[in-house]
């Protein structure tokens, strides 16, 4: 029981999440929104139910499966992937190193915090 208990919330989270974003006409998805709000819960809670940390160990261990229909969409795009090959190579290593540039300075700025938080306590 504690399985369908944990999958219910997930999927109840999800359709939250999809009404919400539609109703107020975000330009998040749908789940997004609902896993951000499960977040917010489970942060108030301090804590996860046994039911949905059940299921969401057993979709972790299965998250392999969901690179399938992507790996499918490969093969059915490899024409055109290989005709446009450069243009997406050069956005997958711009983009990347973007990711890399940011995180590396979100980085900075939290240790720069700690630190001054760190100097205030004392």
């Amino acid at each position: 029981m504690p399985l369908i208990y944990g999958m219910t919330v997930l999927l109840v989270y999800q359709l939250v999440g999809e009404v919400g974003v539609r109703a107020l006409g975000l330009a998040v998805p749908g789940p997004v929104a609902g896993m951000l709000l499960l977040l917010l819960t489970l942060a108030a809670r301090r804590g996860v139910p046994d039911g949905l940390d059940r299921i969401a160990h057993g979709l972790l261990g299965h998250l392999s499966l969901l690179f399938v229909p992507a790996g499918v969409g490969l093969m059915v795009y490899f024409e055109r992937i290989g005709a446009e090959w450069l243009p997406i190579l050069l956005t997958l290593v711009l983009s990347t190193l973007l990711t890399m540039a940011v995180t590396a300075l979100v980085m900075l700025g939290v240790v720069r915090l700690v630190r001054a938080h760190g100097d205030n306590d004392g």
